[in-house]
């Protein structure tokens, strides 16, 4: 991937959230999580501009964590940060594109993960909370997931006193929403999950696969835990669309087949090309 392309997308995305704030969001008193969560609520309360607290709030925890991150994502997301704290600016003054909460939940939620995303996707972040919960993860022995919830509920609880308790409502639904887009744009609508099978008819099995989904299979050497026997795990990637198929083959196989599946965020190489199933 160029330089120039990934700055391209890095610029659209923040674009994008910038308009998500200031045109329907923020209009509002609807919030969004994290370090964009704080800087709304202390722009609220002091009147100064958003792009300020986005900008110099942000700071702080990307020289903190410039070890953590590595010097390429470092730079994507201050310039990221950068782009969507002018942005910000700019729109401030531009009147809200609705007034109505569910609209603007909708439409800003949309935008704010899609934009939110895209920035991922092409290297960089636009929040610099996921860096605070690498940090402090190191220290409380706790999940980086687990401390981006636990600082979200201060956040949101902040926000009921500040913009009322229907606002702090409304932003949940908003971040959910907003985090769900993330996901698509960063991980595709088409979703990869790996399976492994194990079963004593694994030939058979193997052979099944490639024949009748038309994917490849890996066959792993494997030894009982309790029995002792050696046999062959097969492995293989496939679609969201086309588990409820391979289910289904291996039942037809062998009832008694262990099968376990798990979600892969990306696939890179080999043959595997996504496909929808006739």
């Amino acid at each position: 991937m160029g330089i120039f392309v990934r700055f391209v997308f890095i610029t659209l995305g923040a674009v994008m959230m910038a308009v998500a704030l200031e045109l329907f969001l923020v209009p509002n008193n609807i919030i969004d999580g994290g370090i964009t969560g704080i800087s709304i609520i202390l722009a609220k309360l002091t009147g100064w501009p958003l792009g300020l607290f986005l900008f110099f709030i942000n700071m702080p925890f990307l020289l903190l964590g410039f070890r953590q991150i590595g010097k390429s994502f470092t730079v994507s997301t201050l310039y990221g940060i950068a782009v969507m704290s002018v942005m910000t600016s700019l729109l401030h003054h531009v009147p809200a594109f609705t007034s109505e909460k569910l609209l603007a939940l909708a439409f800003g939620g949309v935008l704010l993960g899609a934009g939110v995303g895209l920035v991922l996707r092409f290297g960089g972040s636009l929040d610099g909370t996921e860096i605070v919960a690498i940090i402090v993860s190191k220290k409380l022995r706790m999940s980086v997931g687990q401390i981006i919830m636990i600082i979200n509920v201060f956040i949101f609880a902040a926000a009921g006193f500040v913009f009322g308790w229907d606002s702090a409502m409304y932003s949940v639904f908003a971040y959910y929403l907003a985090t769900k887009l993330m996901d698509i744009v960063v991980e595709g609508l088409d979703e990869s999950k790996s399976v492994t099978v194990i079963s004593s008819e694994y030939e058979e099995i193997s052979e099944a696969i490639v024949q009748r989904l038309g994917r490849t299979t890996t066959l792993l050497y494997a030894k009982g835990g309790y029995s002792k026997d050696d046999t062959l795990m097969i492995y293989c990637v496939v679609t969201r669309l086309e588990v409820a198929k391979l289910r289904s083959i291996v039942n037809e196989i062998d009832k008694g087949a262990f099968i376990a599946i798990q979600s892969v965020s990306e696939v890179l190489g080999g043959t595997f090309q996504k496909r929808s199933i006739h």
